[in-house]
This record gives structure tokens, sequence and C-alpha cells, in this order.
């Protein structure tokens, strides 16, 4: 994105004219509306994730031998 012997300034307006052709492909009305819309499915995109993670930690869970876990907790030093 940057080449060399850019300045700041050229930086920033390169970027923003990026983000005004995503704004204006997208039909958001604003680069603060894409901006949100863009950080909203990022959010998003990461709790399902998160979600999944939970699913799978709850099935071990519940693929948890009750007998044999009682059965060991039976053998610990100190009353249970």
């Amino acid at each position: 994105m940057t080449g060399e012997g850019m300045t700041s300034v050229s930086v920033s307006y390169e970027v923003r004219r990026q983000l005004n052709t995503m704004r204006t492909m997208s039909g958001h009305k604003s680069v603060n509306e894409l901006l949100t819309d863009l950080v909203r499915a990022h959010k998003l995109k990461t709790m399902n994730g998160d979600i999944e993670t939970l699913r799978e930690r709850m099935k071990a869970i519940a693929d948890v031998d009750i007998e044999h876990l009682v059965d060991r907790l039976n053998l610990a030093p100190f009353k249970v």
C-alpha cells in the first residue's frame, strides 16, 4: 500500500481514497457506517468462534462418566 518516499499525508490520502471506494461499492452512506459494519461483522465472527468452542467443551463435559468421577473423588485424601 505504501511506496518508498510516501509521506504520512499521502498515506492518509490513499487510505481515505480506498475507504471511500469500499464505501461506494458496498452502498454505505458514510465511511463511519462502513467501519461500524466491519467492526460488527468481525465481533460476530469472533463470538461465533467462541460459541463453537463452548459447544465443544460442553460436549466433552457431557461425555464424562459420572460413576467413574464419583469413584475417583471417593479416593481423594480430603473430604469431598
